[in-house]
């Protein structure tokens, strides 16, 4: 039985997102997250001992410490989202002090920011919160805009400020994918000889994944396979949004895909699609985060807090917020970001 306050917070999707038992893809052929993470998915990788301590590093921080879950909080906006469009609503996340100090009073596991934020406090923060390392970024400043994603500094520069990892978007199906590829795929391989570990933004952007008026860019499929190629570059965790919808492939009708994805390996629940998200990041062997999506005002705790319980049944490592915890008072973001731990917690709430 999850806990009261958590069923509260999902009103009426309470029964159906916490009593669901008949996901398509059986747990039993998940690697699932917990307390033995590294040494039962990770001892058997190429994963040099500085990786694998940089991982412990993470797992092992904040309120989540040796569970197999983390709740990162990411603040790399102000780049592509713009500081005005991220910031002014909350003007005292202008200064990088406060993102941190955010992360570190709600017990997170990591904060992810860009090479300036945590630059100019890493002597003051780098050894009481693990650093990850946003090193690269689209912006839309220059006119006409662009959707690109361009390295904004070096490897060597986050493991030198002492960043446990790294993070890095790839933009699966845009026409610059491949350029991404090549670049973020060296900036991991660098990265893991550094000893740091890599989280992967994992995102499809395509005109084309709009059909008839529906937005397939979160659809299962295309996320699920975005999520594969990410852990093909070696992404130790994907970063990826909750899937909204199914049938990218079917729609856009590119690409190859099978019907027994949508027969026998997904529902329309969405703690299956989510869980055919987890699928494709080698059975659960790499970590699934899910991102926290933009604030929507009164609704935001209630929204996080169904993110975590979808993601966590479906065998998900935890969840990336942050513009539903910073674009408030520190107070409430702290809240916010505590609720979402509530879950991952709560042994009332198991893996479907």
């Amino acid at each position: 039985m999850a806990n009261s306050k958590v069923s509260e917070l999902l009103g009426d999707k309470a029964e159906y997102l916490l009593d669901y038992s008949s996901p398509a893809i059986d747990k039993s052929t998940l690697h699932l997250p917990g307390p033995d993470h590294l040494d039962r998915v990770w001892k058997e990788s190429n994963r040099s001992n500085r990786v694998l301590g940089s991982m412990q590093q993470l797992l092992g921080h904040g309120r989540l410490a040796n569970t197999g879950y983390c709740n990162i909080f990411p603040v790399d906006q102000g780049i592509e989202h713009s500081a005005g469009a991220s910031f002014a609503i909350n003007p005292i996340y202008f200064d990088p002090e406060n993102i941190i100090k955010l992360a570190i009073e709600a017990g997170c596991n990591a904060v992810a920011s860009t090479y300036g934020v945590l630059g100019i406090m890493s002597r003051k923060y780098a050894h009481k919160i693990p650093f990850i390392v946003k090193i690269n970024h689209n912006e839309f400043l220059s006119l006409p805009n662009t959707y690109d994603q361009t390295l904004f500094g070096s490897v060597k520069d986050a493991w030198n400020m002492g960043a446990v990892g790294i993070g890095a978007t790839i933009y699966w199906g845009s026409a610059e994918s491949r350029k991404q590829l090549k670049e973020i795929s060296e900036a991991f391989e660098y990265a893991h000889e550094l000893g740091m570990l890599t989280i992967l933004w994992c995102y499809t952007r395509n005109n084309g994944f709009k059909v008839d008026g529906v937005d397939y860019h979160t659809s299962a499929d295309l996320t699920g396979q975005a999520n594969h190629l990410g852990v093909t570059i070696q992404a130790d965790i994907i970063k990826q949004k909750l899937p909204t919808n199914n049938g990218g492939y079917l729609a856009t009708k590119h690409g190859k895909t099978s019907p027994l994805v949508y027969s026998k390996l997904t529902t329309d629940h969405p703690i299956d699609l989510c869980r055919y998200q987890v699928l494709n990041c080698y059975a659960g062997r790499v970590g699934l985060i899910n991102s926290g999506g933009e604030s929507k005002g009164a609704s935001d705790m209630a929204d996080a807090v169904a993110t975590a319980v979808i993601n966590k049944r479906a065998g998900g490592m935890g969840l990336i917020l942050g513009r539903k915890a910073f674009q408030r008072p520190m107070n409430e973001g702290v809240e916010m970001l505590g609720k979402i731990m509530d879950v991952y917690t709560d042994e009332g709430i198991t893996i479907a």
